[in-house]
């Protein structure tokens, strides 16, 4: 994983980040944690679940809401964090550190085209994540 400031984001306030072996991995915002509160529950998407970029895929549920969970990109849900839903409230801790799920993209240019629609750090901090 690299560090927060090369991630992605989406206006919805899920980060994306690119790992070496071409999976995507995906977060929320401290800005989203923050909104929620503490968190008590994340229903995770399916393994293998096809997922389209901007679909609510999952929920997570705080003592104040419940939110959805959007997909940054298309693909399949490749792996699921064990540890989040053993302990949903890593999320609050370190939300750019705990990943939620994994999505594998269903082709680099795919890939290429919704990571452009996706916000910089700077720009997130500076709109929806403000």
């Amino acid at each position: 994983m690299n560090s927060h400031d090369t991630f992605k984001f989406a206006e919805t306030h899920e980060w994306a980040d690119i790992d070496n072996d071409g999976l995507v991995w995906v977060g929320i915002s401290n800005h989203a944690q923050e909104a929620l509160g503490d968190v008590m529950f994340f229903q995770a998407p399916k393994l293998g679940q096809q997922v389209k970029q901007g679909e609510a895929i999952a929920t997570i549920e705080s003592v104040k809401a419940a939110s959805d969970i959007h997909a940054p990109i298309s693909g399949e849900i490749v792996a699921l964090n064990e540890a989040v839903d053993a302990s949903p409230e890593l999320v609050n801790e370190k939300p750019y550190a705990v990943w939620l799920f994994k999505i594998k993209p269903n082709s680099a240019d795919s890939l290429t085209s919704e990571l452009n629609q996706l916000l910089s750090l700077e720009k997130y901090n500076s709109g929806p994540g403000a």
